[in-house]
């Protein structure tokens, strides 16, 4: 059986640059708290905790003593936590995505443009994904949240538009949204949408259509809640049918690979290389 690796998969640079960022920390100090899991992947969470790593909420920052070393993800934060971090003395090593940052501050700036006009800003993107809640705060929470196509009745269509989309978000689905969304408006309506999807995202799909197809059989490996590697294996068993998700080497089902001469392994933009190496070497237990 002859065993495969994504070349194109795994981290994509923001992550890279916060885990990074918190080693480099951890190795100096010995200890980094950050605000939820640097990475939607449990095993690489559980590497770093066992570093000195330890995963916060907002209202565990809110006591910590002053002094406290507080990693910002790769998703971002809203305002209102880099506020709340001065008042309480505590402080911020920001390994926001440089991407996400770029983004933020667009939408701050098309916010305080549609202030001026009466208009909304539209965030396409998860409710509650940790990226979204820090775009949304660059609106002070006003942003409308949509997922799909039935979110779109929150809209007013009579009035302008500024439309944007979660960096990890399909850019196909970002484009079929758009066309809704142009279906419903008036004539002569006041509506932009941005292209805010990060072309890492966008071009892995492609890059791993090819991987898929070259194999009898996929692994996708992804944490669970893994915006990105829910979306990725989605696209891969449209065109790989023999497509398995997995978070864990132990998730591995020897039925899977039994008849098959050729097996790839790829994952999500938050799958850390060396999960993905670990699959690798269970299956070489298997030939």
């Amino acid at each position: 059986m002859k065993i495969l690796i994504d070349d194109n998969a795994g981290y994509c640079f923001g992550v890279v640059k916060a885990i990074g960022t918190a080693e480099e920390e951890l190795a100096s100090a010995g200890r980094l708290f950050c605000l939820g899991d640097i990475v939607h992947n449990s095993a690489e969470v559980e590497r770093l905790k066992q570093k000195g790593l330890q995963v916060i909420d907002h209202d565990m920052l809110r006591r910590l003593p002053a002094d406290s070393r507080v990693l910002i993800r790769a998703h971002g934060e809203p305002p209102a936590t880099y506020a709340a971090a001065r008042a309480l003395g505590i402080r911020l090593i920001d390994a926001t995505c440089p991407i996400v940052l770029a983004l933020q501050s667009r939408i701050r700036q098309g916010y305080e443009a549609m202030q001026r006009v009466g208009g909304q800003i539209v965030l396409f993107g998860k409710p509650g994904h940790a990226e979204v809640i820090g775009l949304n705060g660059q609106c002070d929470g006003q942003a409308i949240i949509v997922s799909r196509e039935d979110d779109l009745g929150q809209i007013d269509f009579a009035r302008p538009i500024r439309l944007y989309s979660q960096t990890t978000k399909s850019r196909d689905e970002y484009r079929h949204l758009i066309a809704n969304i142009q279906a419903r408006l008036p004539e002569g309506a006041d509506f932009v949408a941005f292209d805010t999807v990060c072309n890492r995202v966008a071009n892995r799909a492609k890059e791993l259509e090819t991987f898929a197809r070259s194999v009898d059989v996929l692994l996708f490996v992804a944490g669970a809640n893994s915006s990105n590697g829910r979306y990725l294996y989605e696209y891969c068993r449209h065109v790989q049918p023999q497509t398995y998700l997995i978070a864990t080497p132990d998730e591995l089902q020897p039925r899977w690979v039994s008849s098959a001469t050729s097996v790839g392994i790829s994952g999500a933009t938050s799958t850390p290389r060396w999960l993905m190496e670990s699959v690798k070497s269970k299956l070489e237990n298997y030939s």
